[in-house]
């Protein structure tokens, strides 16, 4: 048996490896686009989009009488086990590539030719029984099976990151319960502010997740209008006028995501507006994660020069010089996530703008973008979830002193003492270093009993009735 095989293209003759699926197009392609080392195959999801179009084009074509059934059930039969895994170290195109996708296109279209070839009991690349663009392409273009498959395969990396941002959600929300009862300072612009629980604090992390988990169930419904049927520039020509609606039926049935065809085909086939929605919510999502990483550092910081408030788990030794320190290396790797997700916003966003006329030609560094932005995003939720919040205590001590020696308790004394002598008492305390429980019975301003009743954490931290009488 011989090494190579023998195919061919607009350029010429080219040997390619006999053992390959994938042909003179993808050849040409790995030569061409020697990018970034990530190729197609390290986006699965991308992959299984392809497939997903792919079968759904040969059932809409074969239903509509222009794929012979031998051929159609080839190529579904392909499909199907390239959805289940098989193949996908076949997909060796770099993902950022010239030609607006049309490699990756071409990538997917040989493999699955000569995948369908074998199982017809034909050797690859015997192209006259069943060709790559012939027939696994049939009524289609790049121009509307890639901007199809980047928002089929986004989809399913969106539900991975809304799964995982609820499960950072629920251990947030744990731990707000488990700290409801610890009274602790509130802080603006880094100075003392008034009370609050800490329960409060982490309960507040639980509901910025929350919100973007929706934003992202929106954005995800914008990435569900297609443009199969389109082909090379939205006028559908070469493709039945029946197979824009039958292949999204049947793409919808295959891939499980509720995709509609897009009203103007010609507007859908050049606008990246969705991935830039897309990208924007997760640009969104990445500045929260960052923030609420920010104040978990802060927090933690010390253990004897610092806040030390709370205690991040330990997870590994921080210095290689000082012994016994230890880092918050969790958030501070999910800060970086965030850091790379809104850089990758800023590529999509020119992207998108780049487009000229009646297509887009840089929509495979979108999705590079976008793929790394959901990849990431979801495995830094999973590792903040694991790895840190789980294992967060609290300095209950270090709290409560904090509270005690705060002067922003007289906040709570204002409608009972009034704002000049709240205000005199705050200065005094800051002079004298004494506490301003103190002073407000050295003055007389309140009773004991009043001001034990005014200063106990139900009355500090949510809203009262007010009752000015002495």
């Amino acid at each position: 048996m011989t090494t190579t095989r023998l195919e061919h293209d607009l350029l010429g003759d080219r040997e390619v490896p006999h053992d390959a699926y994938w042909g003179v197009h993808t050849l040409r392609a790995v030569e061409n686009f020697p990018i970034t080392g990530q190729r197609i195959c390290d986006a699965p999801d991308l992959i299984r989009a392809l497939a997903c179009i792919k079968q759904a084009a040969a059932a809409a074509n074969h239903q509509l009488g222009l794929l012979d059934a031998p051929r159609a059930e080839a190529i579904i039969a392909a499909c199907v086990e390239i959805r289940n895994g098989a193949l996908h170290d076949q997909f060796v195109v770099d993902l950022i590539q010239g030609g607006a996708g049309t490699s990756t296109n071409m990538n997917a279209n040989e493999v699955i030719a000569n995948r369908a070839l074998e199982l017809m009991g034909r050797q690859r690349g015997y192209y006259r029984a069943l060709h790559p663009n012939e027939h696994v392409n049939m009524g289609q273009s790049t121009n509307d099976v890639y901007p199809t498959a980047l928002k089929i395969a986004s989809w399913f990396g969106v539900n991975r990151l809304i799964a995982a941002m609820a499960t950072l959600r629920g251990a947030f929300a744990d731990k707000a319960a488990e700290f409801a009862d610890i009274l602790k300072m509130g802080r603006t612009q880094m100075q003392d502010a008034v009370p609050m629980t800490l329960g409060q604090e982490f309960g507040t992390y639980a509901l910025m997740l929350s919100e973007d988990e929706t934003r992202l169930s929106e954005a995800a419904i914008l990435i569900c209008e297609i443009n199969m049927g389109a082909t090379a520039i939205g006028t559908g020509i070469t493709s039945h006028p029946a197979y824009a609606a039958l292949v999204r039926e049947k793409l919808a049935d295959i891939a499980g995501v509720p995709v509609v065809t897009a009203i103007d085909l010609i507007e859908a086939t050049q606008d990246c507006g969705a991935f830039v929605q897309l990208s924007g919510v997760l640009k969104r999502v990445a500045v929260k994660l960052s923030k609420i990483c920010n104040d978990l550092r802060l927090l933690s910081s010390g253990p004897r020069a610092g806040f030390n408030e709370i205690n991040l788990p330990a997870r590994q030794a921080g210095s290689s010089i000082m012994p016994g320190k230890v880092n918050p290396v969790i958030p501070e790797v999910v800060n970086q996530v965030a850091f790379e997700v809104i850089g990758n916003d800023v590529t999509i966003s020119f992207a998108a703008e780049g487009g000229q006329l009646q297509l887009n030609a840089f929509e495979p560094v979108i999705f590079y973008s976008m793929n790394r932005s959901l990849s990431h995003l979801t495995a830094a939720c999973l590792t903040l979830e694991a790895n840190c919040i789980r294992g967060i205590t609290a300095n209950r001590d270090v709290l409560r002193g904090y509270v005690e020696n705060s002067i922003g308790i007289v906040t709570a004394l204002n409608p009972y003492i009034g704002y000049s002598n709240a205000t005199e008492i705050a200065m005094e305390a800051h002079r004298s270093g004494r506490g301003v429980y103190e002073l407000v019975l050295e003055k007389g301003l309140l009773s004991k009993e009043r001001l034990d009743m005014l200063l106990r954490p139900e009355m500090l931290t949510r809203p009262q009735a007010l009752d000015l009488l002495p």
